[in-house]
Order: structure tokens, then C-alpha cells, then sequence
């Protein structure tokens, strides 16, 4: 899209938000990121605080949102996203997919706008259908655990596809798979920065189970170029967004340790509920939408990247 358009990045201080908002920013576009900081960090955006395309607003996306003047595009990314944040906040996290979502899309309503609603792999559960594909309805515990991001995930895009289809409303919808890369928070749980954070700390790795689940992992610079790719698209969705390749935690945690240079032990651990065993996206359909997306970032350069940082913010704790 080449010209600017006014956007409200909803999560917009967080890891995924924050890389957004940087993107627009850079594409010319002007930036309204709000954000309660439950689990964002203003230094995440600190550095476009200067700029006179971005503005930011403290504000709890799950009571009603105002923006004044013109709002062209609305990218709903506000949710806590990594397993110790929803586990913390398991209503909060049901309430930003549902009281959150509703709110991001009566505001897309009364403003005429576009409106990109982030989801998540976790929709798809512990899969039955290796790799996932968009048609595949999913294998979800609703009462387990990880019930509270699953189902509040599947919820907000039930109610994006009925505003869709009772208001005409103009939606894109994502689906996330595995995204690692700077700024992430080092103790947000995630298998990445956790591994990387053990080894930078010269601490055992933690591998839950026997370490043979897989996971796919897209480092964020491309998953951002994947979301603006469906963003830029004529495509409702859903779309899966990630990097196909797949690997198994031992096979990460084996190339943590070669990238730090530091050959800790792995230890065991019990497998957490409802853990899925595979995790792999079928992004046939974003390459088609968007004229071919590919990932660029190679695992090993993205965790070497991610690494760097990470160790950076280490130092300062």
C-alpha cells in the first residue's frame, strides 16, 4: 500500500506489536500503538517516541477504545502470548480475545477500517493433522489449561468472521505460528529464550518430555513481512504465518548450546498439559496470497541474532 495510512496497533508495546510498529513506521505510515503493559515494555517503542508518525496510549484494550480523527487500518496483537503469561492471567487472557476483539472491531466498524486480527497456531491444539492446514478445525482441550489462550484465540476469530459477514466489515485474519527474536522478555517461557537464557546463564537446559515434539520457528522479521504480506492482500483468511522448517527440542537445544558455546546439560522435565506433540504450518496459502513469501532468516542466524540480544539484556538485570 503506498500511501500512508493511519493505523492503531493494538499490543503495540510487545514483542510482536513493537516489531510492527516499527515496520509501519519505516513504511511511511502513521502509528497509534496502544497497550496496558501487562506484559509489553515501553522500552520496546522508547525509540519512536520522538518520531512525529507514532504516538502511544496506555490503555486496556478490554474496556472501550476511543481514537480520535481517522483510523484507516486496526491490528489487533494485544494478548498475553507466551505460556507463563496466560497461565498468570488466565481471565485476562479470555477476556482481551473476546471483550478485547469486540472492542477492536466496533472500533474498525465505527471508523470504516481495515481490521487484521491476530490468532495463533494454538488453535489447532495437540493436531491430529500434520502439517496444519488452514481447513483443519483443530484438537483442542477447551477445560484444560491452555484452554483460556486456545479458546480465547478461536473466539476472536468467530467474532471477526461475524462481523465479516453481518457488517461487511473488511478482516484479515492470522494465524502465528512459533515467532522468536529481540525483544523478547528473557523469562517469558517461551522454548527459545528459554534455552538461550539457561545457556547464556550457564544453566541446565530444560527439555519437557522426552524432547521429541517439534515446533516450527520464524524468526520475526520475517513473520512480520508475512502479517503485512495478508494485511496487503485481498484475503479474509485465516492464513498461517511461520517458518515451515521443523525441529525437535532436542535438536534446538543442540544448537543453543553450539551457538553460545556453552555445553550444558540437558535435564528432563514433565511434559505440561495439553503440550502439543507436533507443531508445523502449511503457508502454501500465504505464498500464494502474497506472490511467493518465503522465510529468509535461516534458524541458525535468527537464534545467533536473538542470542546477541538477549545476552545484552542479561547484563543489565
Amino acid at each position: 500500500m503506498s500511501s500512508m495510512s493511519r493505523v492503531v496497533v493494538t499490543g503495540g508495546a510487545g514483542f510482536l506489536g513493537s516489531h510492527l510498529c516499527d515496520a509501519l513506521v519505516a513504511d511511511g505510515h502513521e502509528v497509534i500503538a496502544i497497550d496496558n503493559l501487562s506484559t509489553g515494555q515501553v522500552r520496546n517503542i522508547e525509540h519512536l517516541f520522538g518520531h512525529d508518525r507514532f504516538k502511544f496510549d496506555r490503555h486496556d484494550v478490554t474496556n472501550f477504545i476511543w481514537v480520535p480523527g481517522q483510523v484507516d487500518i486496526v491490528l489487533h496483537f494485544a494478548s498475553p502470548a507466551s505460556p507463563i503469561d496466560y497461565l498468570e492471567l488466565p481471565i485476562q487472557t479470555l477476556k482481551v480475545g473476546s471483550l478485547g476483539t469486540h472492542n477492536v472491531l466496533g472500533l474498525a466498524k465505527n471508523k470504516g477500517a481495515k481490521v487484521l486480527v491476530a490468532s495463533s497456531s494454538e488453535v489447532y491444539g495437540d493436531p491430529e493433522t500434520h502439517p496444519q492446514v488452514e481447513e483443519y478445525w483443530g484438537h483442542v482441550n477447551p477445560v484444560g489449561p491452555r484452554g483460556v489462550y486456545d479458546e480465547a484465540k478461536r473466539f476472536a476469530e468467530a467474532m471477526t468472521m461475524a462481523y465479516h459477514r453481518s457488517h461487511g466489515l473488511d478482516v484479515r485474519v492470522v494465524r502465528i505460528f512459533n515467532t522468536y527474536g529481540p525483544r523478547m522478555r528473557p523469562s517469558d517461557g517461551r522454548v527459545v529464550s528459554t534455552f538461550l537464557t539457561q545457556a547464556l546463564r550457564s544453566e541446565p537446559l530444560t527439555v519437557f518430555g522426552n524432547g521429541e515434539q517439534t515446533r516450527s520457528f520464524c524468526y520475526v522479521d520475517d513473520l512480520i513481512r508475512g502479517v503485512l504480506g495478508v494485511l496487503w492482500s485481498d484475503h479474509v483468511g485465516p492464513v498461517n504465518v511461520g517458518n515451515p522448517g521443523e525441529f525437535t527440542m532436542i535438536e534446538l537445544a543442540e544448537m543453543v548450546r553450539e551457538i553460545t558455546g556453552n555445553n550444558v546439560p540437558i535435564v528432563f522435565d514433565d511434559l505440561p498439559a495439553d503440550d502439543p506433540s507436533r507443531r508445523q504450518p502449511d503457508i502454501s496459502l500465504l505464498s500464494e496470497i502474497t506472490g511467493g513469501f518465503e522465510p529468509r532468516v535461516d534458524l541458525r542466524v535468527g537464534l545467533t541474532r536473538t542470542a546477541e540480544w538477549l545476552a545484552g539484556e542479561l547484563e543489565q538485570v
